[in-house]
């Protein structure tokens, strides 16, 4: 029965043009199919019921899914809780994580329906996947089986995210090490297409960038001057669209952006500073993002597969926030 799951995995995804190593494939499509066959309609519903209430909550859990998975594999490890603050949802770059609810909710209502047996980390993938579906962005598919880890640290997550003021060399070794290409990093990028960010994270970029109250020459003149109309010096609050005009709809606006060196963080403007990236960007925006869609769904599989538990590695939580 394995080899046939196993099998049917690797025609469905290359039939979706998805390249996975086969031995990374210990995931199944259909792994709760006779466990608990309506885990996945569940998930949906749950994530559905929030993410139509507020769209926003969508850029925020696919954000926190790649935060997840960045850190120790894809375990849910940054759902987790602890007495002492030290944990990955404490780190720095996550405390503006958020769309926990999200996540316990529709692991609550798995409970009650299966207990004991869906993990946490395969509640935040398919939660990840539903909210932007949701919003009319692209659907993935989403094989199933990883467990729960036990382990989350602060320190984990400041060394292993990719940093929004990292340059092309920096981020490409990020990814790398989690087994992500080149193409990955560009088009995992193509995500900040929804989201808003802060004017902490741009205030040295506009006002000092290199001490001398200049601002960074790999930014558009006039997008500083819109960036200093709503971020003033002392202003470290108020909010920021990841891709202004286009920040709510999942599209290829985004590369649009970063072309016309409009792009809010070091890591969106880097991407004109390597061949392939750039590259990359100038299709997307020449094309009208044609196959952006395809190429955001066969990455996320990917992302998917980074370090992950299964067997017996792990545990399955009761609850996300906390080890059994």
């Amino acid at each position: 029965m394995a080899s046939k799951n196993l099998l049917a995995l690797v025609v469905l995804l290359s039939v979706l043009g998805v390249s996975v190593a086969i031995p990374k494939l210990n995931l199944n499509l259909d792994y709760y199919r006779s466990k608990c066959p309506d885990a996945e309609r569940i998930v949906r519903r749950v994530t559905e019921q929030y993410v139509s209430r507020k769209p926003s909550l969508a850029a925020a859990l696919l954000r926190m899914y790649f935060h997840d998975c960045f850190v120790r594999g894809c375990d849910g490890s940054v759902l987790l809780k602890s007495p002492n603050k030290d944990a990955e949802r404490d780190a720095i770059p996550n405390l503006s994580l958020r769309g926990y609810e999200v996540v316990d909710a529709a692991k609550t209502a798995l409970e009650k329906k299966c207990p004991n047996l869906v993990s946490c980390a395969d509640v935040l993938a398919l939660v990840a996947r539903d909210a932007v579906v949701v919003i009319k962005g692209p659907w993935w598919p989403v094989p199933l089986g990883r467990r729960d880890g036990r382990i989350s640290k602060l320190n984990d997550a400041l060394q292993h995210l990719p940093s929004p003021f990292a340059d092309i060399k920096t981020l490409k070794k990020n990814f790398a090490v989690k087994g992500l290409n080149t193409k990955d990093l560009v088009v995992l990028s193509g995500g900040h297409t929804i989201g808003i960010s802060n004017c902490a994270l741009v205030n040295a970029r506009i006002y000092n960038f290199t001490g001398n109250g200049d601002f960074d020459p790999a930014m558009n003149p006039s997008y500083v001057r819109e960036l200093k109309k709503k971020c003033k010096p002392t202003d470290f609050r108020s909010t920021l669209d990841m891709d202004p005009g286009s920040a709510k709809k999942f599209d290829t606006h985004y590369f649009n952006v970063v072309a016309q060196k409009k792009g809010l963080f070091t890591s969106d403007s880097t991407l004109l500073d390597d061949v392939e990236t750039k590259l990359y960007v100038q299709t997307q925006v020449a094309t009208g993002g044609i196959s952006f869609n395809k190429d955001f769904s066969d990455s996320m599989v990917k992302l998917g597969f980074v370090q992950i538990l299964t067997g017996k590695n792990g545990e399955i939580r009761k609850k996300c926030a906390f080890v059994n």
